[in-house]
């Protein structure tokens, strides 16, 4: 079988603020609908690395998107005022005007069927983005990035400020789109046991690439020591492998 074809291809890119280095030289693939995972401790550059894939931030290097690449992004967090008078409906009319769409999009994240459930399918639409559970706000921003069609996802830590039981449900929900609508993920994890269970490969970032490659190959305990520096302590999980170690915050996550 032939290797498919890269959909991104970033090569010797650095991104630097006020004279301080915060990407150094990272290069990476990612092929046509895989899904690539980012680790790396609190103030590595992963934020950034995504914010550089955008053309966000300024950067030299080279990020090459194939020519009918479309992106689509899922922030890690969108803070809604509780108070805020607006609909999930109102959302979506944001960008997109039909009815009709906005039924399709959110049934495609698994909403309508639990409406159905519940013998209201306008719940949902009808329902503050301030009273949303961190779970139901999550899949109505994947449900937002879908709107324009995109064949690339990507997600700065999908399951930020979710409860245990819900970030499988997520990350399941996220595995099902990409098989049903041919999409390229690249996400953002802190969660050992889920890059090795959902990653076909893994970019090992710390300002630098640490490590890169599929997960069976380069998430081990000296790659990990590398990238957090210290020693990670590895233990199998039912779904994968997890891991404890301790992490410093800073703003360049």
């Amino acid at each position: 079988m032939e290797p498919k074809p890269n959909i991104l291809t970033v090569s010797g890119l650095r991104v630097e603020f006020d004279n301080h280095v915060i990407l150094e030289d990272i290069g990476f693939e990612v092929a046509r609908d895989d899904t690539l995972a980012i680790i790396g401790p609190n103030g590595a550059g992963k934020s950034v690395l995504f914010r550089a894939l955008l053309g966000l931030v300024p950067f030299t290097g080279k990020v090459e998107w194939a020519d009918d690449a479309k992106i689509g992004y899922v922030p890690q967090k969108l803070a809604v005022a509780k108070d805020l008078p607006l609909t999930v409906n109102d959302f979506f009319h944001f960008k997109e005007k039909k009815q009709a769409k906005i039924y399709e999009i959110i049934r495609s994240v698994g909403f309508l069927e639990e409406a159905k459930h519940l013998h209201n399918d306008k719940r949902v639409l009808q329902t503050r983005l301030g009273d949303l559970s961190g779970g139901e706000l999550q899949r109505v921003l994947i449900a937002y990035a879908l709107l324009g069609k995109p064949n690339v996802l990507l997600f700065d830590e999908p399951t930020s400020g979710i409860d245990v039981s819900g970030e499988e449900t997520i990350y399941d929900l996220i595995h099902k789109l990409q098989a049903e609508e041919d999409l390229t993920i690249i996400f953002i994890s802190h969660e050992l046991q889920v890059v090795n269970h959902y990653a076909n490969s893994v970019l090992c970032l710390n300002k630098e690439k640490i490590c890169f490659g599929p997960p069976i190959e380069v998430v081990n305990k000296d790659n990990l020591a590398k990238l957090y520096g210290e020693e990670v302590h590895l233990h199998k999980h039912n779904d994968g492998l997890n891991s404890h170690k301790h992490e410093e915050k800073n703003n360049h996550g």
